[in-house]
């Protein structure tokens, strides 16, 4: 495993909000210098997720109709929820439901590697959070997949980590949030 002492994340970047009625979705993407087949992999199988994701699964997302346990990671208490993968077109396009978010990952061919998008519905209180984290996980997915492995770094861990600060702020200035983390809709004092 590669020191993770080494590992600074990059500026915000790639992400976006979109507004659709009362429902907030966060869409980040990121270009990474695998193949869709190879980020697919880490995107379905168990083995993988466990490297990078900010969730365990119990089975492979791989499939549409397969019925999944996730299991939050880093979470004060575990939350787990079952999930059905609504649609699963290898390796171009994956959805599921994780915890009342809908999440929907996209991949395409960019040059040698591969365009990853996501998207997912979240409180609109947590978004730059969400950015700072997913951001995380994007670049732990990376290393794993260049193999030089950094170790999954999710949850409260992720929150006291220097970077993840640094990048929730950016990016709720980006979303323009007024205060990093605080609800836009909190009474100011």
């Amino acid at each position: 495993m590669t020191d993770r002492v080494q590992y600074t994340p990059g500026p915000a970047t790639g992400a976006q909000v979109r507004k659709d009625g009362e429902k907030w979705t966060l869409i980040l993407v990121r270009e990474l210098r695998h193949s869709p087949e190879k980020v697919w992999q880490a995107l379905t199988d168990p083995a993988h997720l466990r490297e990078w994701a900010p969730f365990e699964a119990d089975g492979s997302l791989g499939t549409v109709g397969t019925t999944v346990k996730l299991t939050t990671v880093g979470a004060p208490t575990p939350h787990v929820t079952e999930t059905k993968v609504t649609l699963a077109d290898a390796p171009r396009v994956l959805e599921y439901n994780w915890g009342g978010n809908d999440v929907r990952w996209e991949l395409e061919a960019f040059g040698a590697g591969t365009r990853l998008t996501l998207w997912t519905s979240i409180d609109r209180r947590f978004m730059s959070m969400g950015a700072a984290g997913w951001h995380i996980c994007f670049d732990v997915m990376d290393h794993l997949l260049s193999g030089t492995p950094i170790g999954r770094i999710v949850g409260g861990e992720a929150m006291k980590f220097g970077g993840w600060q640094r990048l929730n702020a950016e990016y709720a200035k980006q979303f323009s949030d007024e205060t990093p983390g605080r609800p836009t809709d909190a009474p100011k004092h």
